[in-house]
């Protein structure tokens, strides 16, 4: 797990800029730290201040020759340049040093791990290929010299990558089928230069690139609380290589760039999920145990590591599932060291699961820890996670996940399973419920639908108005902003934001998604594609790398995803039980009050205390700064948002958090708006 940088250029770079990148994402990798520059005399490995030693390591072709400050300071014109930071995670050795090399051919930069490398490096070794580290890394350049980008198809795991060939004049930039890694790029406005890296940040070290916004996003994010749901992000003149997709330039016998580059790289789609049809059982008892099966073997190859383990628990079916999927799995192979839990906690009873964390950890060898976010820590630190995350993010629930994270590697622990992507998947949030009672009503299953409407009423206690809603919002495509400015809801009121001033169009994002679906399937690929899944990966990534963590997401094993999605709608959502083949197959192996559980919560926090209590003072200084920087982006209105949330008089609303974090992002990043009025 790492961070990745790299300056392709049509003139020669200037390679301080490739150093400066590669500093400001020394968080993603304190370990080790390597750079190769190509050009006319061929590849030149190069060392940094942290690079490790090789003592005792002569014939290796990607070892450093010189540090990075005599090139900077006399170094020969090339037009190429790649940057490493590295967490170690498997070989721990120099052997396993970025950017790294194979047959004088291919040289990578990676983030990631391609979890079932040790299979794919057997059937390499048998083809004739030769390793000589132990890491994934490697194999992934045997592979791609034996299978092209059919190499991907074959890879378990997560990733962005770089792959520079040198005899096909090529750079690939990749990355895995569901987005659990980053790639950004930026393209100069002459198209002749493009910079590449694992975070946005890492382009402040680019004299070319001056922080703005890009309009549509920004409204997307604002007014309807996405983000990472297209390939422009919210800074002008960045965008993301998609999830499931790569690019392949084309370069000069030197390393350069042969032509300009458009603003936007054309890319190449190679994983479509909706595309993976597969043969499922229908009974109910046979789907639940062959997803035991695969998820049992997806957590065993996310425990392959050479340094400590760990597991995110937030006492909900998803971490508490692999939480006891690991302890089942140690059991297996005989050991006798605890296995660590991180937990988020609140003194506020209605946000917190004490009371269910402690019934995965209790009478079992675990050692838990549990963290207490505060109010006062959260605006302390607020500056510091917005630079951690790059982009605004929605709610406060992403400090409690960087606590956990903080506290992890304060106990040493460098890789963490999670539970992210079960809910898309799974059909966990009770927006499904909206999708499967649409789907059954205008399928005119009349005695399913009135079947499901009743127990729906029963578990989850909504009244007819919501279920209208529900309907109404997945029926009619667009409907669900009227249908909200009808009832009041705080959520739905546009008058805090001047959409002209910002330069984006007033639309549901959803809709073009798919996200107002007629089936749970559908809802579930809208939601893993980019309306919900791409958020939560976002902030996993940054806040577990900002403590040198490396996170590792089970449920987003493309065997168990693929099985999932083609199940029946019936077995994942049926009588108003959410997750059902989940809860099916993980009994006996999960306690059997959290596999009854019908509420949600995850790793939240007492936002709507803190915003109602003691820190109310903190929320409107803090929107008041938000409405000062955003040069009428944000109106007064704000203020009437926030008080009648604060007094109680209008329901809680996550627009209040997220001006407030849109105001500090324009801050830190010193982003003035360019307004049109």
């Amino acid at each position: 797990m790492c961070g990745i940088t790299g300056l392709v250029c049509a003139h020669p770079i200037d390679f301080r800029q490739v150093a400066g990148m590669t500093d400001l994402l020394r968080h993603r990798g304190p370990d080790d730290e390597g750079y190769v520059v190509f050009g006319e005399q061929g590849p030149v490995c190069l060392a940094g201040d942290d690079t490790a030693s090789f003592a005792g390591i002569d014939a290796l072709p990607y070892r450093p020759m010189a540090h990075r400050d005599e090139w900077i300071s006399g170094g020969s014109p090339s037009f190429l340049a790649l940057g490493h930071r590295r967490l170690s995670i498997i070989d721990l050795s120099p052997l396993s040093h970025q950017p790294m090399s194979y047959l004088d051919r291919y040289w990578i930069v990676y983030n990631g791990e391609v979890f079932n490398y040790i299979e794919l490096r057997e059937e390499l070794r048998q083809a004739g290929y030769h390793f000589r580290s132990n890491s994934d890394t490697e194999v992934l350049l045997a592979g791609y010299d034996k299978w092209g980008i059919g190499l991907l198809d074959r890879c378990n795991g997560m990733w962005s990558m770089a792959i520079c060939d040198r005899k096909a004049k090529s750079l690939l930039l990749a990355r895995d089928r569901f987005g659990i890694k980053p790639l950004y790029y930026h393209v100069s406005a002459d198209g002749e230069s493009l910079a590449f890296a694992s975070e946005i940040k890492a382009f402040l070290a680019l004299p070319d690139w001056r922080p703005g916004i890009a309009p549509q996003p920004v409204f997307d994010f604002l007014a309807w609380g996405i983000l990472d749901h297209d390939e422009q992000t919210m800074f002008d003149h960045v965008h993301q290589i998609r999830p499931g997709h790569y690019a392949l330039l084309s370069l000069g016998p030197d390393g350069r760039l042969p032509q300009p580059l458009a603003q936007k790289l054309a890319t190449t789609q190679w994983y479509d999920l909706g595309a993976k049809r597969r043969d499922v059982p229908t009974d109910f008892k046979e789907a639940g145990d062959e997803f035991r099966r695969l998820f049992l073997d997806a957590v065993r190859l996310r425990m392959r590591a050479d340094v400590p383990l760990g597991s995110c628990l937030s006492g909900g079916l998803d971490s508490s599932s692999i939480v006891c999927s690991v302890r089942s799995q140690l059991k297996s192979i005989g050991a006798t060291n605890p296995q660590k839990t991180f937990s988020s906690c609140s003194e506020y009873p209605d946000v917190d699961e004490r009371e269910f964390i402690g019934e995965v950890t209790r009478d079992v060898d675990i050692e838990q820890t549990q963290v207490f976010p505060t109010g006062e820590e959260l605006f302390a630190r607020l500056d510091e996670l917005i630079w951690t995350q790059d982009e605004p993010f929605g709610s406060a629930s992403i400090f409690a996940q960087w606590c956990v994270f903080r506290a992890a590697r304060e106990h040493d622990v460098v890789v963490m399973l999670d539970g992210q992507g079960a809910d898309e998947q799974l059909a966990g949030y009770h927006g499904f419920l909206g999708a499967r009672l649409a789907g059954l009503a205008s399928s005119g299953r009349i005695g399913e639908f009135l079947g499901d409407l009743g127990a729906m009423r029963r578990l989850h206690g909504y009244g007819p108005t919501k279920f209208a809603e529900y309907l109404i919002a997945n029926l009619m495509a667009g409907s669900i902003r009227p249908l909200g400015a009808l009832r009041g809801m705080t959520q739905m009121r546009r008058d805090w934001i001047d959409v002209r001033a910002l330069g984006a169009e007033d639309r549901d994002p959803f809709v073009p998604l798919g996200a107002r679906a007629l089936s749970v399937r559908d809802l579930s690929l809208a939601q893993m594609n980019g309306s919900h899944l791409q958020m939560l990966l976002h902030w996993e990534d940054r806040n577990s790398m900002a403590h040198a963590i490396e996170a590792r997401v089970p449920f987003l094993d493309y065997r168990l995803v693929e099985y999932v999605l083609n199940l029946p709608d019936a077995l994942k959502l049926h009588d108003g039980i959410t997750k059902r083949v989940l809860r099916g197959g993980m009994k006996g192996l999960v306690p059997e009050k959290i596999l009854n559980r019908m509420d949600k919560k995850g790793f939240v926090t007492a936002e709507e205390h803190w915003m109602r209590g003691a820190q109310a003072g903190a929320f409107a200084e803090r929107i008041d700064e938000a409405i000062a920087l955003a040069g009428g982006i944000i109106t007064p209105a704000m203020r009437d948002v926030l008080s009648r949330v604060s007094a109680g008089k209008a329901e809680f609303s996550h627009h209040v958090w997220r001006v407030l974090s849109f105001g500090a992002w324009l801050k830190r990043f010193k982003i003035k708006p360019d307004v049109l009025h």
